[in-house]
């Protein structure tokens, strides 16, 4: 079964948000990124764009600084949740993937993302040193907080 098929067109959604896919199979050999997905989010009733979620399929040592979830909620739209249902939203994919945990990273002075990650469950692996090498891929960061998502449990 594919992608498509499984999320019967190209969305997901709750009641709040609707995940619409905008770019699969992106890759990115440089960085260790197999394979991945983009959606943008965007507000159930009024469809206004409010941010994306990506996840980046592979492992390497850029995606140990980097993650595989991605996600980013614009200014206004932020401190209702979107994040952290957008992650969950993400499920069916995941399980398509196979994937039993994933690591979502965020800096270590974001709070908002570091209480995404306690929202849904995350367990916090570790805080890491960013290597210079990997700075400019991990937006000038320094030190990354590491967290461990279960999306089914462990």
């Amino acid at each position: 079964m594919s992608l498509l098929s499984l999320l019967g067109g190209t969305t997901l959604h709750n009641e709040q948000i609707v995940l619409r896919l905008t770019n699969y199979e992106v890759t990115d050999a440089e960085y260790g990124i197999s394979d991945g997905y983009l959606f943008h989010i965007y507000k159930r009733h009024s469809l206004k764009k409010i941010g994306y979620i990506s996840l980046r399929l592979g492992e390497s040592p850029g995606l140990y600084y980097l993650g595989h979830i991605g996600y980013r909620i614009d200014e206004p739209y932020r401190g209702h949740g979107f994040a952290a249902q957008a992650c969950r939203l993400m499920t069916p994919v995941m399980q398509q993937e196979g994937l039993q945990s994933l690591v979502i990273t965020t800096d270590t002075d974001n709070w908002a993302s570091r209480r995404t990650c306690e929202k849904i469950g995350c367990v916090l692996e570790s805080v890491v040193p960013v290597p210079e090498a990997y700075r400019i891929l991990c937006s000038g960061s320094t030190a990354k907080c590491r967290y461990i998502y279960f999306p089914f449990g462990r």
